[in-house]
């Protein structure tokens, strides 16, 4: 990250459009665009999770589409996204017969705790896969971490879908 602050501090004033307040209009113009293309890397390249999701577009291993991680349980979480629909529609069911809003949102706060206890475990791997890939380089080791920081970006993406089903359910009769 130090190293990405002060690469990107050097080429904004390398580019920075002030100072070239006196060149020609074309000049002007690259300097606006080359400034804007550094400021979305800088962006992307500052947030670990863009980050990560450049990475793997980048060597080809990038989600297919913003619903990818939708449609497929990933394998390590099946167990927990069986139990957690259970509990939704078990809940669904609470809320349509009636049952005071404090008894389901209770179980639904209950059934939100280990699925961010996930998020927050996900989150850790990837900042762990994230320092090796930086320090690796055999190439075989850099693919094999690769490929976990794609299983754990796609599980991530997973999960963050099933706390938003929570939250759905948590606002659905406010």
């Amino acid at each position: 990250m130090a190293d990405l602050e002060q690469r990107y501090r050097a080429l904004s004033r390398q580019f920075h459009p002030d100072y070239f307040y006196n060149a020609p209009a074309a000049e002007r113009r690259a300097s606006l665009e080359q400034s804007s293309y550094l400021n979305d890397a800088y962006r992307t390249l500052k947030n670990p999770i863009s980050r990560i999701e450049y990475l793997l577009q980048l060597e080809g291993m990038g989600p297919k589409g913003p619903e990818q991680a939708s449609k497929q349980v990933p394998p390590a979480l099946l167990e927990e996204v069986f139990a957690l629909n259970e509990e939704l529609d078990e809940i669904r069911g609470m809320r349509q017969s009636g049952a005071p809003a404090e008894s389901w949102t209770l179980r639904l706060e209950r059934a939100r705790t280990p699925i961010e206890a996930k998020r927050a475990d996900h989150e850790a791997q990837l900042q762990e896969l994230s320092t090796r890939w930086d320090s690796a380089v055999d190439d075989g080791e850099r693919r094999t971490i690769l490929q976990s920081l794609r299983e754990r970006f796609l599980e991530r993406n997973y999960i963050n879908n099933l706390l938003a089903g929570i939250e759905r359910e948590l606002v659905a009769d406010t």
